[in-house]
């Protein structure tokens, strides 16, 4: 979880909020996903989010359950996903990785064996949003015993109750979800996310980072300005898709959210 702690800490050292691009493993296919998620950590990200890709994502919108379904039909699977991410790790990306699936697949998977292949494979936590704290105790010990970050996500309709009870049992980072509904690219922001992340960073321990519906480094920019990290996924995955060349058009892509976050210079 080190490597989590210091992508939050060296951000704020700089007066910015940290970078989390997500992207799904094997999209449009395996080698062409590892050559954007290596563009993606070149281009400044601070963390990075690896989509497991699972054949009924509930929490995502349609860019998302696009990408997965292609990545299936491709042959990804949750074993396949722990080597590319090992190969990530051996080509040299630093960035603090977090696997981003569904409980399913690491049941069939077993739990411990899991956390204990993700670990020697190099991802650093796990975000499973169908997985309620309620249900993460095996989960939960398998982390604390490799020393990996379990990240729950809170609804901005969670009740004051909800909001202490995930805050108290998320480790690495508490995720907010913007706005009520599935991930995917939005026009706005809601307008009742600030006084959502005031009550959760109340009752957090830990940084506070914020996704879906962000989708330009203008909302980028304003998210960053109320939370510790910035959450774009749906965005990015639109951005690659039939691009002559994904990796480039990735990196650009996140260069501009990492401009974005940049603190405006002093006079």
């Amino acid at each position: 979880m080190a490597r989590i702690a210091t992508a939050f800490t060296t951000a704020r050292a700089q007066g910015r909020a940290a970078l989390m691009p997500y992207f799904t493993l094997g999209y449009p296919d395996a080698t062409t996903s590892e050559q954007i998620i290596r563009a993606i950590a070149g281009a400044g990200a601070d963390l990075i989010e690896l989509g497991v890709p699972f054949s009924d994502p509930l929490a995502d919108g349609p860019t998302i359950q696009h990408s997965t379904q292609v990545a299936l039909d491709g042959g990804m699977t949750l074993t396949r996903g722990l080597e590319l991410t090992a190969r990530l790790r051996a080509g040299g990306v630093t960035q603090s990785l977090l696997l981003m699936g569904y409980v399913n697949p690491i049941l069939t998977y077993g739990v411990e064996r899991f956390v204990a292949d993700a670990t020697a494979a190099g991802a650093d936590g796990f975000i499973v949003p169908d997985l309620p704290p309620e249900e993460a105790g095996a989960l939960e010990a398998a982390c604390r015993t490799h020393g990996r970050a379990l990240v729950y996500l809170l609804a901005p309709t969670s009740t004051p109750a909800r909001v202490a009870a995930i805050a108290a049992r998320t480790s690495g980072f508490l995720y907010l979800v913007s706005l009520a509904g599935v991930t995917g690219a939005r026009n706005a922001l809601p307008p009742d996310l600030p006084s959502f992340v005031e009550r959760a960073r109340a009752a957090a321990h830990c940084p506070i980072a914020v996704g879906f519906g962000i989708a330009t480094p203008e909302q980028a920019r304003a998210v960053g300005r109320i939370a510790d990290g910035v959450i774009v996924g749906s965005a990015l995955i639109d951005a690659v898709t039939n691009a002559v060349d994904p990796a480039a058009v990735a990196g650009r892509f996140v260069r501009g959210l990492r401009a974005a976050l940049a603190p405006a210079p002093s006079h």
